[in-house]
């Protein structure tokens, strides 16, 4: 079944249409000087095909948060969440195919372009079962894919062009159909742009953009001006998804509109210019202005001391004297019910939230009462037992030291460095790709990688390869090294297997 989703109308009165499927094996570049019309273009895009698709935009201005209230993309506000947890929104809203709206608004350059490549790496690295079509538009695409080098740092420019490069170069087979708008064709990355097959050209004025739009359109050079004489909404269209030959249409109305309308005149206020005087040039209040940095703390040191202080807290907390007997009891029945969690084929890649809910179901049924520990306690309860820690080691002084490193570490990853802690104090070969990925909850052996470089960047293990190609991990000052291991491998030596009995 063909969808064509109506844009407009032609200069000649017939109605634009655009070929939904096509569009998503095919990618789309707007381009348009501030203006003219490239936002509404969008909207109307948005809209029009909002039953049919998921939908995610990149949205550096907060324009379409509006779209949430007539079609239910969820909004994620960037500034609330670190560039972990964005890459986490990214694979979960595919997973449940939720359009989403990434409002940027708010955030510097450099945090636009880290939260939004975080997102797009969530997008594109879910698995191959949940590649399903979408679309991603990227509003004033030359912040995210500069064609130079700007007042960011190289990092935050690195990551971000590479998500864009993998959106509009490797992202048609992952099911996401890039569709980017930019108001200077020559501000954006070139190999960005030449991934797209279908073009709407709107209002430009400077010649190099004209010529690029041109040589885009497959028109001759002396047609480029013609781009001037666009009106505000008006685009030339070309693409499989659009049509075979250059052709003039005009955007429709769309049933949403932007926060920001455009700025209209209106009458200055009536006052006196005494009366202004005193407002505009009266003493500034106070300085509010944040003390300038300090230097960056240790965080290790810090760390250490919130330990050290902890058992001064500790004995508040306890509400009536427990007998040994019972809270070895106690330990057991909880104990078990983890166990009984855990033995579910799918438990390995289940949210901890979902794990949790069913924990403390169980707990209940067992008669555990307030005995059941909290969500916090439950997190280090799953980290031991995907790590293998058994009572006896997670008790020992050199394993403390263990522990508070990777408490350095988002509280997903800490099962995993821990694992590879053990087998390294063991002697054990080094797990490899596919047993820390599954001890992480996923099945992407890409994100197993990037683990390890994560962990090595944060100074706390030493990834290297043999003369046969088997990794060696050693703990950074505590010299503890692994064993040999093949990357390519899956099993775990019968006593590195992790289990639940041991947490």
């Amino acid at each position: 079944m063909t969808v064509a989703i109506e844009m407009g109308q032609t200069t000649a009165g017939a109605a634009a249409a655009m070929d939904l499927e096509e569009l998503l094996a095919t990618r789309l570049l707007v381009q348009g000087n501030s203006g003219s019309g490239k936002s509404h273009l969008l909207r109307r895009l948005l809209e029009q095909s909002a039953p049919w698709v998921q939908q995610a935009i990149i949205d550096p201005e907060g324009d379409f948060v509006t779209l949430a209230e007539h079609f239910g993309h969820l909004v994620i506000e960037a500034e609330d969440h670190t560039e972990r947890g964005l890459q986490v929104a990214g694979e979960r809203a595919r997973l449940h195919r939720v359009s989403t709206v990434l409002n940027l608004e708010g955030l510097d350059a450099e945090n636009q372009m880290r939260r939004a490549a975080a997102f797009l790496g969530g997008l594109f690295d879910v698995d191959r079962d949940h590649w399903y079509p979408m679309l991603v538009v990227v509003d004033e695409a030359q912040l995210f894919a500069p064609a130079v080098a700007g007042e960011v740092s190289d990092e935050a420019r690195k990551l971000s062009l590479g998500a864009m490069t993998n959106l509009m170069c490797r992202g048609r087979k992952r099911g996401l159909a890039g569709i980017i708008a930019t108001q200077r064709l020559a501000k954006l990355a070139k190999n960005v742009a030449a991934e797209a097959s279908n073009f709407l050209m709107g209002r430009t004025f400077l010649d190099i953009d004209m010529a690029r739009a041109a040589d885009l359109l497959g028109m001759e050079r002396r047609q480029a001006e013609s781009f001037r004489d666009l009106e505000r909404g008006q685009f030339m269209a070309l693409g499989p998804a659009l049509s075979r030959r250059p052709l003039r249409l005009h955007i429709g109305p769309t049933d949403t509109q932007a926060r920001n309308s455009t700025p209209r005149l209106m009458p200055l206020p009536e006052a006196t210019l005494e009366d202004m005087r005193a407002v505009i040039l009266a003493a500034p209040p106070p300085d509010a202005s944040r003390p300038q940095r300090r230097p960056a703390p240790d965080l290790l040191e810090q760390l250490r001391a919130a330990k050290a202080a902890a058992p001064e807290i500790r004995p508040e907390a306890v509400e009536a004297p427990v007998s040994a007997e019972e809270l070895a009891e106690r330990r057991e029945r909880v104990d078990r019910t983890l166990r009984a969690v855990l033995a579910a084929p799918d438990a390995g890649f289940r949210a901890v939230g979902v794990l949790y809910q069913e924990f403390v179901v169980r707990c209940r049924i067992e008669g555990l009462g307030s005995a059941v520990p909290d969500l916090n306690e439950f997190r280090r309860m799953l980290t031991h037992a995907r790590a293998g820690l058994g009572a006896d080691l997670a008790d020992d002084d050199a394993w403390q030291d263990v522990s508070l490193r990777a408490s350095i570490l988002p509280d997903d990853m800490q099962g995993v460095f821990m694992m590879i802690a053990r087998a390294a104090k063991e002697g054990w070969p080094c797990p490899g790709d596919a047993a820390i990925a599954r001890a992480y909850g996923s099945h992407s052996l890409r994100r197993a990688q990037r683990l390890l470089g994560y962990m090595e960047e944060q100074g706390l293990i030493v990834c290297q390869l043999d003369g046969g190609g088997r990794r060696i991990v050693t703990l950074v000052e505590l010299a503890w090294a692994t064993a040999p291991g093949d990357p390519n491998g899956d099993d775990l030596p019968a006593e590195q297997v992790p289990s639940a009995a041991s947490a």
